[in-house]
């Protein structure tokens, strides 16, 4: 039995909470089908129906009501939205005595409607994004005026520790990242990128605290830091314009190349704007290097609490598949640069630092990009996966705390001259 649904429009965008009408046309309904409406009727679904559905009183097209001469019907079906996310409404011919339903014929593009389901437009998104921004900012100003040239150019005399954080950081762990994603979330794209944008973020702040808590090497681990963010202007563009695009093709959306791009470009301002300081003013650069340790903190802290408080809707979309994700990273990253560490011959002190340095990302940033550069309901959606990641990340390092502090020994004064190497 061919008969065909046309919906008008063909797509729908809706706020949470709100709803619309849009026109639906049945034709070319069978003469057979007419003429037994106590055996037919037409049924409309929603694929997820916690997103978006249509009324239980509006759900039903009974066949009686269709033109028996021109064997049609046009009317307008209310389509409501609960939650963030997109679905599709689907019409259906359903035949009561065989139990059985009926797809309309695929002749065009508008027999299924597509609903994408947006947050309310808010004051208080607009000012998130803002701070964001103003923090960055500030971060990369003093990432510039902090930037020790004499420290970086001791990569080429002994680069073996630092390389082999930056191996593990800038290769790694966007592969890791990417393996998981598909691993964890193999019907989730949306979820695959808020993994892989963390993947590929750079270490972060809180990495040089944990350093120094657990005793590892105060300055490999700055160092390091220093070079995975200035190097994330190259390596982050890189990885989302490569593999990043297959997620993206995926998910069935647009890489934003021009939005990717303006904003990795805008954060060398800032870092060339600290580079005049530390050039110009060596008092002002003393003040914004004691800032920045900080300012990384307050920045990290900042994005995930407010992302949290702005976004709670993030808690309703918490699985068991994000929370392994979210110890997955950052745990595998810990154990694999560890290891690599230790079979190139680090110091224990170095290993430890590399493993810090690696495992911890700067959610912050994945968070800023995933939000500037997605639209809505899709960077909503992917910002819970570095969230998640934010919030497992501390959990084995603080394991190791508390075993250093109830089961080992003090070092000794040996080791910790020792744990001061570069490399």
């Amino acid at each position: 039995m061919a008969w065909m649904a046309h919906f008008r429009p063909s797509s729908l965008t809706l706020r949470m909470e709100k709803g619309d009408r849009v026109s639906l046309t049945l034709e070319n309904v069978p003469p057979s089908t007419l003429q037994r409406p106590q055996r037919y009727v037409f049924r409309l679904e929603s694929a997820a129906n916690d997103l978006a559905s249509v009324p239980e009183e509006n759900s039903t097209i009974a066949v009686d009501l269709l033109n028996p001469d021109t064997r049609d019907w046009t009317g307008d079906i209310q389509v409501n939205a609960h939650f963030l996310g997109e679905t599709k409404i689907t019409v259906r011919l359903f035949d009561n005595m065989s139990n059985s339903s009926q797809l309309p014929t695929q002749g065009s593009n508008d027999s299924t409607l597509d609903v994408k389901v947006q947050r309310p437009s808010r004051v208080v998104d607009h000012v998130f994004i803002g701070s964001i921004v103003l923090l960055m900012s500030l971060l990369y100003i003093n990432f510039g005026a902090a930037l020790n040239l004499d420290v970086l150019r001791g990569l080429v005399t002994r680069p073996v520790g630092p390389c082999i954080g930056f191996v593990m950081q800038v290769v790694g762990m966007p592969l890791l990242s990417y393996a998981l994603g598909v691993f964890i979330f193999p019907e989730a794209p949306a979820m695959q990128l808020g993994l892989f944008f963390t993947g590929i973020s750079p270490s972060g702040g809180a990495s040089n605290t944990w350093s120094a808590v657990l005793g590892g090497n105060i300055h490999l681990s700055v160092l390091m830091t220093t070079v995975s963010n200035v190097a994330a202007f190259v390596t982050m563009p890189l990885w989302i314009f490569t593999l990043g695009q297959l997620i993206f093709e995926r998910a069935g959306m647009q890489v934003p190349y021009g939005t990717i791009a303006t904003y990795c470009a805008c954060l060398i301002i800032p870092l060339l704007m600290g580079l005049a300081v530390q050039k110009r003013s060596p008092r002002l650069t003393r003040v914004l290097v004691r800032l920045l340790k900080p300012i990384s903190a307050c920045l990290i802290l900042f994005i995930v609490i407010f992302a949290i408080i702005t976004n709670f809707y993030l808690f309703y979309l918490f699985s068991w598949q994000i929370a392994v994700a979210g110890m997955a990273l950052p745990g595998l990253g810990y154990i694999f640069a560890w290891l690599a560490a230790k079979l190139l011959h680090q110091t224990a002190a170095d290993a430890l630092t590399i493993a810090i340095e690696t495992g911890i990302q700067n959610t912050g940033i994945a968070i800023f990009l995933l939000t500037t550069t997605l639209e809505s309901p899709q960077s909503d959606l992917t910002t819970v996966v570095p969230v998640s990641v934010a919030v497992m990340t501390p959990l084995p390092l603080l394991g190791i705390y508390l075993y250093n502090r109830c089961c080992r020994p003090k070092p000794d004064e040996v080791a910790a001259g020792e744990s001061q190497r570069i490399v």
